[in-house]
C-alpha cells in the first residue's frame, strides 16, 4: 500500500460525523454548553458574609443589653429616644448595606412559630409584636439565601454596632435605630426570650440565617440577630 493514499471514509460509504455538522451547528452546541455549565456554577449555593458576635458582653457596658431587666443601652455616642406612637411599617432600609425593601406581614404558622416572608427578595414584619418605634422589641425577618440566590438579608451579618436602621411607617414618620450588637445562635438554641421579652424602651431586632449550610436538607446551622435601639425619628 505503500505511495497510495489511504481512505479515511467509513466501510459504509457515509463521511466522518465532522464532516457532515455544519460548524455553526458545532458552534451553538459549545455556545449552549457553556451556558448550562456557566448556568450550574451560578446556581451553587452561595455563602453569605461569615457571622460573629459583635458588641456583645466583649463590648463595653453600654453597648451591652441587660436580659435580666429589660434595659438596654444605645451603642456608644447615641441617646435612647422615647417611645413613638404604634405605626404599622412600610420600609426597612439599612445604608450602610445598601438594603431597602417593603414589607410584608408575618403572622404565626401551624407550628406557632414566625411566619417567613413569601418574597425573598422583601424583609418582613411580625405582627404580633410591637410596631417598630413604638416600645418593646419590634421585629423583622427576612431570608439570606433563596434557591441557590442571595436573598434580601444577604448582606446583614455585615452590621455593625453603632450603624443605623431606618423603618419608615404608615404615619408619615421614619423611625431611627442604631444598632447595639450582633448575635449568632445556633438554631437548636435560639433565644426565644431574650429575642422577644418585653422591653422599657423601643427595640428592633433583625433576624435571618447564618452559619453552615446543608444541602442535603436546605437548612442553615444557625441565626443571626441584630438588636437595635430607637435613637431618632423624622418625616
Amino acid at each position: 500500500m505503500s505511495g497510495t493514499q489511504q481512505d479515511h471514509t467509513p466501510h459504509d460509504g457515509r463521511r466522518p460525523w465532522r464532516s457532515r455538522v455544519p460548524l455553526s451547528a458545532i458552534a451553538a452546541l459549545l455556545l449552549v454548553g457553556g451556558a448550562l455549565l456557566a448556568w450550574g456554577i451560578s446556581r451553587q449555593h452561595p455563602s453569605p458574609p461569615q457571622a460573629v458576635d459583635k458588641g456583645g458582653p466583649s463590648a463595653p457596658p453600654s453597648a451591652a443589653s441587660s436580659p435580666a431587666s429589660g434595659k438596654a443601652e444605645p451603642a456608644p455616642g447615641k441617646k435612647r429616644l422615647a417611645a413613638m406612637p404604634a405605626s404599622a411599617p412600610v420600609r426597612v432600609t439599612i445604608p450602610s448595606l445598601k438594603i431597602s425593601s417593603g414589607l410584608e406581614r408575618l403572622g404565626l404558622g401551624e407550628d406557632r412559630a414566625m411566619e417567613t416572608p413569601r418574597d425573598p427578595a422583601k424583609a418582613g414584619w411580625y405582627t404580633p409584636g410591637p410596631a417598630p418605634g413604638s416600645e418593646g422589641p419590634s421585629v423583622i425577618a427576612g431570608h439570606v439565601t433563596w434557591n441557590g440566590v442571595p436573598a434580601v438579608f444577604f448582606e446583614l451579618a455585615r452590621l455593625d454596632p453603632g450603624d443605623r436602621i431606618d423603618v419608615t411607617r404608615e404615619d408619615g414618620r421614619t423611625a431611627e435605630f442604631t444598632v447595639d450588637r450582633v448575635a449568632v445562635y445556633p438554631k437548636d438554641r435560639f433565644p426565644t426570650v431574650e429575642v422577644y421579652r418585653n422591653l422599657d424602651h423601643a427595640g428592633l431586632r433583625l433576624i435571618t440565617c447564618g452559619g453552615k449550610y446543608s444541602k442535603a436538607d436546605s437548612h442553615y446551622a444557625d441565626n443571626v440577630v441584630v438588636y437595635a435601639t430607637l435613637t431618632g425619628n423624622h418625616t
